[in-house]
C-alpha cells in the first residue's frame, strides 16, 4: 500500500511539474514572436471603416478599402530606443496603386510593445504572455487632456483572452493566436468596443474597433464615433 501510495505522489508530482513547465515556456515566450520588426516585413489587410457622418450623425456608413502595413527603418525614438517606423499604404480596390497614408512608430521595449499612431502611445502587449494577464494599455495617453475625444480612451484594461489558439482570418487560417481584450463598455449614450489578435511569426492579424457617442442634444452621433475591422489578407 506504501508502495501504491509513493508511486501515485511520484507521478503526480511528475505531472505538475511537466504542465508547470508547458505553462512557463508559453508564458516565457518573447513579444517579438508575436510582433515581429523586420525591415521589409508587410501584412497587408481589408479593413473596413465605420463613419456616422451621414443624415446629421443619425446613420452609420461603411467604406472598405485595402492597407498595407510596411516596416520601412530601424530608427530611434525620442528616449533614444531603437524603434521601426511603420508606413501605411491604402488603396480603394485591388486593381489601384497604392497610395502612401500614414506613419507610425513600433518600439519593442523587451517586456512591452509600444506602437505609437497619431502622436498616441498605446501598449499593445506586455510580458509575460500568459492568461488573463492585463495591463494599461493607455496609460502613456493623457486622457484629461483639453480634446474632448481622448477621454474614451481612459483606464482601458487590456488582457490577455486566450493563447495559443488557431484562428481563421478571412481565407487564411493561422496556427497560434494570442487575443488582446482591450476594452469592452456600453452606456445608454456610448459604446466602446476593441480587440485585436497577433499571429506567432506574423504579428497584428486581425483587429475590431468601435466606439460611438449619442451625447449630443439632438440624440445624434458625435464627430468622434467611428469604427474599424482590419483582417489580414496577405503578408511576407
Amino acid at each position: 500500500m506504501r508502495k501504491i501510495l509513493f508511486f501515485t505522489i511520484i507521478s503526480l508530482l511528475v505531472l505538475a511539474s511537466a504542465c508547470k513547465k508547458t505553462t512557463e515556456q508559453f508564458q516565457d515566450q518573447p513579444i517579438s514572436d508575436f510582433f515581429p520588426l523586420t525591415v521589409g516585413k508587410y501584412i497587408t489587410y481589408s479593413l473596413d471603416s465605420t463613419v456616422y457622418y451621414t443624415n446629421f450623425g443619425t446613420s452609420a456608413v461603411v467604406h472598405s478599402y485595402q492597407v498595407k502595413m510596411v516596416v520601412d527603418a530601424q530608427i530611434t525614438d525620442n528616449l533614444g530606443r531603437p524603434s521601426y517606423r511603420i508606413l501605411r499604404y491604402i488603396r480603394n480596390t485591388p486593381t489601384d496603386p497604392w497610395m502612401a497614408d500614414n506613419t507610425f512608430m513600433a518600439t519593442n521595449t523587451g517586456t512591452s510593445l509600444e506602437f505609437v499612431e497619431n502622436n498616441l502611445r498605446f501598449i499593445k502587449l506586455k510580458s509575460p504572455i500568459k492568461q488573463d494577464g492585463t495591463w494599461k494599455g493607455n496609460s502613456y495617453i493623457n486622457t484629461n487632456s483639453v480634446t474632448p475625444y481622448l477621454k474614451f480612451y481612459d483606464d482601458w484594461d487590456y488582457t490577455y483572452d486566450s493563447l495559443n489558439v488557431p484562428a481563421t482570418i478571412g481565407a487564411i487560417t493561422v496556427d497560434s493566436t494570442i487575443k488582446v481584450a482591450e476594452i469592452d463598455d456600453q452606456t445608454a449614450i456610448d459604446r466602446t468596443f476593441s480587440e485585436a489578435k497577433y499571429a506567432k511569426g506574423i504579428g497584428l492579424v486581425y483587429r475590431n474597433f468601435l466606439y460611438w457617442n449619442k451625447g449630443n442634444a439632438n440624440g445624434s452621433y458625435s464627430d468622434a464615433s467611428y469604427g474599424v475591422t482590419m483582417k489580414m489578407i496577405d503578408h511576407n
